[in-house]
């Protein structure tokens, strides 16, 4: 569901859906991406590298493995283990009026700026009258961002 772009997270979404059609996609939304993958997800990250490699079309192959080893905490150079980075937050941050998630999440295209980084929060009848039906049109989150970062550092906390 990360590689198809189907987490729930729309900037996640987003991103990996722009590296598919394009090859390419913005260093932030690298990052976001990676780290949902390691951190949200538990996975190795390697896994992640390994699509990165495969399907970005500036693919270098030590940037690519240090830019995954900093998001995963490990490394000759690694973000702290407990930098989770948060796809809502950094959604609205980097993508305020929602038009990147509106271009690679066209399926949210009818929600406001203010419910596209978080659809499952929009009141009923905004969802209906922008035509989403959440599991249905597009998917629901596949893991809660603070349950995740908690079962997360969990984890990390007894690695580092």
């Amino acid at each position: 569901m990360w590689r198809r772009g189907a987490t729930g997270y729309p900037f996640v979404d987003g991103g990996m859906r722009e590296l598919w059609a394009t090859g390419w996609m913005h260093n932030r939304a690298r990052m976001v991406c990676a780290s949902f993958l390691v951190k949200h997800l538990l996975t190795d990250w390697r896994e992640g590298g390994a699509w990165f490699w495969d399907t970005l079309v500036d693919a270098n192959a030590a940037s690519n493995a240090a830019n995954w080893q900093w998001v995963a905490g490990c490394g000759a150079d690694a973000a702290p283990y407990f930098r989770i980075f948060n796809p809502i937050a950094q959604g609205k941050k980097f993508d305020p009026d929602g038009a990147y998630a509106r271009r690679w999440v066209p399926e949210l295209a009818g929600l406001p700026a203010n419910a596209i980084h978080e659809p499952w929060v929009a009141p009923s009848a905004q969802l209906a009258a922008a035509g989403v039906r959440l599991g249905d049109t597009y998917p629901l989150p596949v893991v809660a961002h603070d349950a995740a970062r908690k079962r997360a550092l969990d984890a990390l906390v007894t690695v580092r």
